[in-house]
């Protein structure tokens, strides 16, 4: 089973829209697919309570605490997980310590390259990642067509040896699937095809 842990140092990165829509995605294809969610805000909880009967089966859980880590897995092909802000916690270093994806989203403003890189160095001195057993998948996340600190944002990132593996554009889309507790992988409209490709190279990854 695999434990793909969704983190980040603070809010607003779209943390839990990337946890939702990856578990949609997950469970779309048919993998047995559960989303912990271990933010105190618990927003990832509120959207699997919202999820439609009819779609792909996607279990809630609640994983707030050290105690309920590892709960109810049993015989699940993946559990996304939506991490807490930071790593100071014995939470997060406990989810990051057990993870084997760990899936890092990051916003192309330059208020946040430093929090986002001193982030980084920090899983990277985790023993499980430093040993090769959790991978580390940077997202670029809530693109616009105007922006233009996206390139800068990467090549930031890959000079101190984080590459950013795909970009994921800011669409109100995401806004509506999440009030619906749905996700754009649950729809196959053509009209939304090239929002669900930027995805590939993260479930690639993950598969």
């Amino acid at each position: 089973m695999r434990k793909i842990l969704v983190v980040n140092s603070k809010g607003g990165c779209g943390k839990t829209t990337i946890a939702t829509n990856l578990a949609v995605a997950l469970a779309s294809r048919g993998d047995e697919v559960a989303l912990a969610d271990a933010d105190r805000q618990k927003s990832s909880l509120s959207w699997s309570k919202r999820r439609p009967k009819h779609l792909a089966s996607v279990e809630g859980l609640n994983w707030t605490k050290v105690e309920a880590i590892g709960s109810k897995t049993k015989k699940l092909d993946a559990v996304v997980i939506d991490g807490p802000g930071g790593l100071r916690s014995e939470l997060a270093r406990t989810l990051i310590a057990e993870a084997s994806d760990i899936v890092v989203p990051v916003l192309p403003s330059a208020f946040d390259w430093d929090a986002t890189l001193k982030f980084l160095d920090g899983i990277s001195e985790i023993k499980r990642v430093r040993k090769g057993k959790s991978e580390i998948h940077l997202v670029a996340n809530r693109i616009n067509r105007s922006s233009t600190q996206v390139a800068e944002l990467e090549k930031r990132l890959a000079k101190r040896g984080y590459p950013v593996l795909c970009r994921i554009s800011d669409r109100v889309l995401y806004a509506r699937h999440a009030a619906e507790g749905s996700g754009i992988f649950d729809f196959r409209d053509a009209r939304t095809s090239d929002v669900r490709t930027q995805w590939h190279p993260l479930l690639q990854v993950v598969d």
